[in-house]
Protein backbone atom coordinates (compact mmCIF):
# COMPACT_ATOMS: atom_id res chain seq x y z
CA UNK A 1 0.00 0.00 0.00
CA UNK A 2 1.79 3.29 -1.35
CA UNK A 3 0.49 6.54 0.24
CA UNK A 4 0.96 9.93 -0.85
CA UNK A 5 0.42 12.35 2.73
CA UNK A 6 -0.26 16.13 2.53
CA UNK A 7 1.58 16.96 5.98
CA UNK A 8 4.44 16.00 8.19
CA UNK A 9 4.24 18.15 11.05
CA UNK A 10 1.22 18.08 12.64
CA UNK A 11 -0.61 15.27 15.15
CA UNK A 12 -1.84 13.07 12.88
CA UNK A 13 0.93 13.36 10.00
CA UNK A 14 2.95 12.41 12.66
CA UNK A 15 1.08 8.80 13.99
CA UNK A 16 0.93 8.26 10.53
CA UNK A 17 4.81 8.30 9.85
CA UNK A 18 5.21 6.64 12.80
CA UNK A 19 2.61 3.86 12.13
CA UNK A 20 3.44 3.54 8.73
CA UNK A 21 6.48 0.68 9.27
CA UNK A 22 5.65 -2.42 8.17
CA UNK A 23 1.72 -1.30 7.24
CA UNK A 24 2.17 1.01 4.16
CA UNK A 25 4.95 2.98 1.78
CA UNK A 26 3.81 6.55 3.11
CA UNK A 27 5.45 9.93 1.42
CA UNK A 28 4.73 12.70 3.76
CA UNK A 29 4.98 16.28 1.78
CA UNK A 30 5.82 18.99 3.93
CA UNK A 31 5.15 22.72 3.21
CA UNK A 32 8.45 22.75 2.32
CA UNK A 33 8.10 20.18 -0.55
CA UNK A 34 4.24 21.26 -1.55
CA UNK A 35 3.14 24.92 -0.70
CA UNK A 36 -0.98 24.00 -0.12
CA UNK A 37 -1.10 28.20 -1.80
CA UNK A 38 -0.11 26.72 -4.75
CA UNK A 39 -2.78 24.52 -6.31
CA UNK A 40 -0.43 23.58 -9.68
CA UNK A 41 2.11 22.55 -7.31
CA UNK A 42 -0.53 20.26 -5.17
CA UNK A 43 -1.70 18.65 -8.45
CA UNK A 44 1.30 17.93 -9.81
CA UNK A 45 2.62 16.12 -6.61
CA UNK A 46 -0.19 14.46 -7.05
CA UNK A 47 0.17 13.47 -10.70
CA UNK A 48 4.16 12.30 -10.18
CA UNK A 49 2.88 9.83 -7.48
CA UNK A 50 3.85 6.35 -7.49
CA UNK A 51 0.92 5.93 -4.98
CA UNK A 52 -2.72 4.07 -4.52
CA UNK A 53 -4.02 6.19 -1.83
CA UNK A 54 -3.85 10.54 -0.94
CA UNK A 55 -4.39 11.26 2.81
CA UNK A 56 -4.38 15.56 3.26
CA UNK A 57 -3.71 15.74 7.07
CA UNK A 58 -2.16 19.43 5.96
CA UNK A 59 -4.63 22.43 6.95
CA UNK A 60 -4.69 25.90 8.55
CA UNK A 61 -5.48 24.87 11.85
CA UNK A 62 -5.02 28.32 14.06
CA UNK A 63 -8.91 29.02 14.43
CA UNK A 64 -8.38 32.59 16.21
CA UNK A 65 -5.55 33.51 13.62
CA UNK A 66 -7.69 32.54 10.81
CA UNK A 67 -9.75 35.31 11.57
CA UNK A 68 -7.38 37.85 10.89
CA UNK A 69 -6.33 35.97 7.63
CA UNK A 70 -9.15 34.48 6.12
CA UNK A 71 -7.31 34.74 2.29
CA UNK A 72 -4.50 32.33 4.09
CA UNK A 73 -7.07 30.00 5.67
CA UNK A 74 -8.80 29.86 2.81
CA UNK A 75 -5.91 28.80 0.43
CA UNK A 76 -5.16 26.07 2.78
CA UNK A 77 -8.45 24.58 4.11
CA UNK A 78 -10.71 24.90 0.81
CA UNK A 79 -8.88 25.80 -2.75
CA UNK A 80 -5.80 23.27 -1.72
CA UNK A 81 -8.34 20.46 -1.00
CA UNK A 82 -10.33 21.05 -3.93
CA UNK A 83 -6.62 20.95 -6.01
CA UNK A 84 -6.00 17.81 -4.25
CA UNK A 85 -9.50 16.24 -5.24
CA UNK A 86 -8.95 17.77 -9.17
CA UNK A 87 -5.72 15.82 -9.41
CA UNK A 88 -7.03 12.69 -7.18
CA UNK A 89 -10.35 12.35 -9.83
CA UNK A 90 -7.96 12.62 -13.08
CA UNK A 91 -5.97 9.57 -11.91
CA UNK A 92 -8.77 7.65 -9.76
CA UNK A 93 -7.48 7.68 -6.85
CA UNK A 94 -9.33 7.91 -3.27
CA UNK A 95 -8.64 10.95 -1.09
CA UNK A 96 -8.95 11.29 2.96
CA UNK A 97 -9.37 14.37 3.95
CA UNK A 98 -9.81 15.66 7.86
CA UNK A 99 -12.25 18.14 8.85
CA UNK A 100 -13.45 19.56 11.82
CA UNK A 101 -16.12 19.29 14.45
CA UNK A 102 -16.09 23.16 14.12
CA UNK A 103 -18.82 23.25 10.66
CA UNK A 104 -21.36 23.02 13.03
CA UNK A 105 -22.50 25.96 15.49
CA UNK A 106 -22.88 24.05 18.47
CA UNK A 107 -26.71 24.25 19.34
CA UNK A 108 -27.81 20.75 19.19
CA UNK A 109 -28.35 19.35 22.54
CA UNK A 110 -26.96 16.14 21.25
CA UNK A 111 -23.94 14.84 19.53
CA UNK A 112 -23.68 15.89 15.98
CA UNK A 113 -24.35 13.04 13.22
CA UNK A 114 -23.31 13.57 9.40
CA UNK A 115 -26.44 14.31 8.12
CA UNK A 116 -26.94 17.09 10.55
CA UNK A 117 -26.61 20.66 8.60
CA UNK A 118 -23.42 22.88 9.01
CA UNK A 119 -23.37 26.20 10.49
CA UNK A 120 -20.16 27.50 10.92
CA UNK A 121 -19.11 30.13 13.12
CA UNK A 122 -15.84 30.89 12.33
CA UNK A 123 -13.90 31.76 9.27
CA UNK A 124 -11.83 28.48 10.06
CA UNK A 125 -15.39 26.34 9.76
CA UNK A 126 -16.18 28.13 6.78
CA UNK A 127 -13.22 27.34 5.41
CA UNK A 128 -13.24 23.54 5.83
CA UNK A 129 -16.93 23.10 5.24
CA UNK A 130 -15.37 24.53 1.99
CA UNK A 131 -12.94 21.73 1.88
CA UNK A 132 -15.08 18.95 2.85
CA UNK A 133 -17.27 19.83 -0.02
CA UNK A 134 -14.83 19.99 -2.64
CA UNK A 135 -13.82 16.55 -1.52
CA UNK A 136 -16.84 15.02 -1.41
CA UNK A 137 -17.86 16.23 -4.90
CA UNK A 138 -15.34 13.66 -5.85
CA UNK A 139 -16.99 10.32 -6.01
CA UNK A 140 -13.59 8.60 -4.23
CA UNK A 141 -13.55 11.26 -1.18
CA UNK A 142 -13.15 10.76 2.07
CA UNK A 143 -14.13 13.24 4.82
CA UNK A 144 -13.22 12.22 8.23
CA UNK A 145 -14.46 15.15 10.41
CA UNK A 146 -11.77 15.28 14.20
CA UNK A 147 -12.21 17.13 17.11
CA UNK A 148 -10.32 18.01 20.57
CA UNK A 149 -7.10 16.16 18.49
CA UNK A 150 -4.32 15.32 21.17
CA UNK A 151 -1.62 13.17 21.13
CA UNK A 152 2.22 12.00 22.14
CA UNK A 153 2.97 14.25 19.08
CA UNK A 154 3.47 18.10 19.09
CA UNK A 155 1.33 20.66 20.65
CA UNK A 156 -2.08 20.54 21.61
CA UNK A 157 -4.31 20.61 24.87
CA UNK A 158 -2.98 17.78 26.66
CA UNK A 159 0.42 19.02 26.22
CA UNK A 160 -0.37 22.30 27.35
CA UNK A 161 -2.25 21.60 30.37
CA UNK A 162 0.35 19.53 31.40
CA UNK A 163 2.96 22.36 31.54
CA UNK A 164 0.50 25.02 32.83
CA UNK A 165 -0.25 22.62 35.65
CA UNK A 166 3.57 22.49 36.70
CA UNK A 167 3.92 26.45 36.16
CA UNK A 168 1.08 27.85 37.85
CA UNK A 169 -1.33 27.36 41.21
CA UNK A 170 -4.78 27.93 39.26
CA UNK A 171 -5.96 27.01 35.80
CA UNK A 172 -8.91 28.67 34.89
CA UNK A 173 -11.05 26.07 32.24
CA UNK A 174 -13.76 26.22 30.49
CA UNK A 175 -16.65 24.13 31.65
CA UNK A 176 -19.42 24.44 29.61
CA UNK A 177 -18.11 23.44 26.42
CA UNK A 178 -18.32 20.02 25.13
CA UNK A 179 -16.17 17.91 22.98
CA UNK A 180 -15.30 14.37 21.50
CA UNK A 181 -11.44 14.40 22.57
CA UNK A 182 -9.69 12.40 19.19
CA UNK A 183 -6.28 10.57 19.39
CA UNK A 184 -4.46 10.82 16.46
CA UNK A 185 -2.65 7.54 16.99
CA UNK A 186 -5.89 5.86 16.82
CA UNK A 187 -7.13 7.72 14.08
CA UNK A 188 -3.41 7.58 12.08
CA UNK A 189 -4.18 3.37 13.05
CA UNK A 190 -7.69 3.58 11.74
CA UNK A 191 -6.59 5.37 8.26
CA UNK A 192 -3.70 2.79 7.79
CA UNK A 193 -5.71 0.13 8.31
CA UNK A 194 -8.64 1.55 6.18
CA UNK A 195 -6.30 2.39 3.23
CA UNK A 196 -6.58 -0.64 1.33
CA UNK A 197 -10.26 -0.86 1.37
CA UNK A 198 -10.03 2.67 -0.20
CA UNK A 199 -7.82 1.63 -2.36
CA UNK A 200 -9.54 -1.51 -3.88
CA UNK A 201 -13.26 -0.17 -4.03
CA UNK A 202 -15.67 0.77 -6.62
CA UNK A 203 -17.20 4.35 -6.63
CA UNK A 204 -20.48 4.07 -4.98
CA UNK A 205 -18.95 1.84 -1.79
CA UNK A 206 -20.16 3.00 1.37
CA UNK A 207 -16.33 3.75 2.41
CA UNK A 208 -16.57 6.99 0.66
CA UNK A 209 -18.17 9.82 1.78
CA UNK A 210 -18.76 11.63 4.90
CA UNK A 211 -17.70 10.20 8.47
CA UNK A 212 -17.47 11.48 12.26
CA UNK A 213 -14.37 10.01 14.08
CA UNK A 214 -13.40 10.58 17.69
CA UNK A 215 -12.98 8.71 20.86
CA UNK A 216 -15.85 7.02 22.51
CA UNK A 217 -17.59 9.78 25.32
CA UNK A 218 -17.61 13.52 24.98
CA UNK A 219 -16.26 15.47 27.88
CA UNK A 220 -15.96 19.25 28.59
CA UNK A 221 -12.68 21.23 28.53
CA UNK A 222 -12.15 21.50 32.26
CA UNK A 223 -12.97 17.81 32.54
CA UNK A 224 -10.42 16.76 29.70
CA UNK A 225 -7.86 19.20 31.68
CA UNK A 226 -8.37 17.07 34.94
CA UNK A 227 -8.07 13.75 33.02
CA UNK A 228 -4.23 14.35 31.81
CA UNK A 229 -3.48 16.68 35.59
CA UNK A 230 -4.25 13.81 37.13
CA UNK A 231 -1.59 11.37 35.40
CA UNK A 232 1.16 14.07 36.57
CA UNK A 233 2.18 13.80 40.03
CA UNK A 234 4.67 16.78 39.42
CA UNK A 235 1.58 19.61 38.92
CA UNK A 236 0.53 21.55 41.27
CA UNK A 237 -2.00 23.71 39.86
CA UNK A 238 -5.89 24.03 41.25
CA UNK A 239 -8.63 23.81 38.09
CA UNK A 240 -11.49 26.21 38.73
CA UNK A 241 -14.31 25.69 36.36
CA UNK A 242 -15.47 28.81 34.12
CA UNK A 243 -17.62 29.69 31.46
CA UNK A 244 -16.58 29.85 27.78
CA UNK A 245 -18.10 33.72 27.98
CA UNK A 246 -15.16 34.57 30.80
CA UNK A 247 -13.15 32.77 28.00
CA UNK A 248 -13.57 35.44 25.01
CA UNK A 249 -11.56 34.53 21.73
CA UNK A 250 -11.47 35.91 18.85
CA UNK A 251 -13.33 33.17 16.54
CA UNK A 252 -16.18 31.22 18.49
CA UNK A 253 -16.19 27.96 18.94
CA UNK A 254 -19.01 25.39 19.33
CA UNK A 255 -20.21 24.74 22.53
CA UNK A 256 -21.28 21.51 21.73
CA UNK A 257 -18.95 20.04 18.90
CA UNK A 258 -19.78 16.17 19.99
CA UNK A 259 -19.70 14.52 17.19
CA UNK A 260 -21.64 10.67 16.76
CA UNK A 261 -19.54 8.01 15.46
CA UNK A 262 -21.72 5.54 14.84
CA UNK A 263 -21.43 5.57 11.17
CA UNK A 264 -17.67 4.76 10.90
CA UNK A 265 -18.17 1.77 13.68
CA UNK A 266 -21.25 0.44 11.17
CA UNK A 267 -18.74 0.79 8.10
CA UNK A 268 -15.42 0.23 9.15
CA UNK A 269 -16.48 -1.88 12.43
CA UNK A 270 -13.98 -0.03 14.35
CA UNK A 271 -14.61 -0.13 17.92
CA UNK A 272 -13.20 3.51 19.48
CA UNK A 273 -11.71 3.59 22.99
CA UNK A 274 -13.24 5.49 25.48
CA UNK A 275 -11.43 8.98 25.23
CA UNK A 276 -10.23 8.80 29.67
CA UNK A 277 -8.22 5.97 28.58
CA UNK A 278 -6.50 6.98 25.61
CA UNK A 279 -6.23 10.93 27.40
CA UNK A 280 -4.14 9.25 30.17
CA UNK A 281 -1.70 6.95 27.79
CA UNK A 282 -1.16 10.21 26.13
CA UNK A 283 -0.29 12.50 29.28
CA UNK A 284 1.83 9.16 30.16
CA UNK A 285 3.54 9.44 27.22
CA UNK A 286 4.32 13.04 27.18
CA UNK A 287 5.83 13.00 31.09
CA UNK A 288 7.66 10.33 30.30
CA UNK A 289 9.07 12.04 26.93
CA UNK A 290 9.23 15.83 28.81
CA UNK A 291 6.71 18.37 28.67
CA UNK A 292 8.71 20.23 26.48
CA UNK A 293 9.62 17.62 23.64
Amino acid sequence: MRILQFGATGQVSRAMIAGAPGRAILTPLSRADVDLADEAAIEAAIAAADCDLVVNCAAFTLVDKAEAEPEAARAANALAPAAMARACARRGLPLVHLSTDCVFDGTLDRAYREDDAPNPLSVYGATKLDGETAVLAWEKGVVLRVSWVFSRFGRNFIRTMLQLGRARDELRVVADQYGCPTDAVALADFILGAAPRWAGAAPGDAAFGLFHFTNAGATSRHDLAAAALRQDPLTRARLSPIAKRDFPEPAARPLNGALDSGRVSAVFGWQAEPWASAVARAADQIIAEGLDA
